[in-house]
């Protein structure tokens, strides 16, 4: 079950370009907040994103869990920092994340092959 992680990076942006040019506001004051969230502050950008990946996990959204596997990586979380946040999600949402970490853990080997490759 492979993902296209390029084509899923686009389809993300360009689903959110429509959702925030639609003309209905609020949908612009939620995204505010929750790109005001992650931005360097008290905690590193980093352990917010692991920590919005271990509330993606146990809430079971793949497409967050995408989101925040490839933000993690990007700003420079090593694979055992991955597994360790995939663990906390696993512990904190039990054995229905189990495929969830399936789907983590996919995601994140497409993502370091995609980067060693650059």
């Amino acid at each position: 079950m492979k993902k296209n992680v390029p084509e899923t990076r686009k389809y993300r942006l360009d689903m959110n370009d429509k959702i925030l040019n639609s003309g209905f506001r609020d949908f612009n004051k939620f995204f505010a907040l929750d790109n005001k969230a992650y931005v360097e502050g008290a905690l590193p950008v980093k352990m917010k994103e692991l920590m919005g990946l271990v509330g993606s996990m146990v809430l079971r959204c793949n497409d967050c869990i995408f989101y925040h596997i490839d933000r993690s990586i990007s700003e420079g979380a090593t694979k055992e920092e991955l597994h360790e946040a995939f663990n906390i999600a696993l512990i904190v949402g039990g054995s229905i994340v189990i495929p969830h970490l399936r789907y983590a853990f996919e995601v994140m080997e497409e993502i370091y092959e995609e980067k060693d490759k650059e």
